[in-house]
């Protein structure tokens, strides 16, 4: 049924992954799918943005990113699954439905786990996004 599930995770906000992560894994075994992490940095090269920054933080934060990616693979994610990682630029959800397009995944995993107004009490402000412009299922674990 599934054969490349997207998984989005925030390396610094455990919660982004700790329940999705075991559903996405125990959905790649039963499906024999891959599994195609998705971390999403900041676009630091705006205009108004990287003026604050020197000319040279985007790259060390990519590199840096990338570092803690593999770190999160090899600690969290088993080794009999066949793993994809994406590093991506700007708006968490708007870059997660580029990732899954381009990627051409099956189905989107995320975590509800925001709560910042009322929507958010109920789904997240990225993951509801997703669930709205979203072309392919989109599963929200709690």
């Amino acid at each position: 049924m599934y054969e490349k599930i997207l998984l989005s995770v925030d390396l610094n906000e455990k919660e982004s992954w700790k329940k999705a992560l075991p559903v996405a894994v125990a959905l790649c075994r039963t499906f024999g799918a891959s599994l195609h992490i998705v971390t999403v940095l900041p676009d630091y090269r705006m205009p108004m943005v990287g003026a604050y920054f020197p000319p040279d933080f985007a790259a060390k934060a990519h590199e840096t990113a990338k570092e803690a990616l593999q770190v999160f693979v090899k600690d969290n994610v088993p080794e009999d699954i066949e793993i994809h990682t994406v590093l991506a630029d700007g708006s968490p959800w708007e870059s997660i439905l580029k990732a899954s397009k381009k990627l051409k995944v099956d189905l989107i995993v995320m975590a509800s786990h925001t709560k910042r107004k009322f929507v958010d009490h109920v789904i997240g402000p990225n993951a509801e996004h997703v669930v709205h412009h979203s072309k392919i299922s989109v599963m929200i674990v709690r």
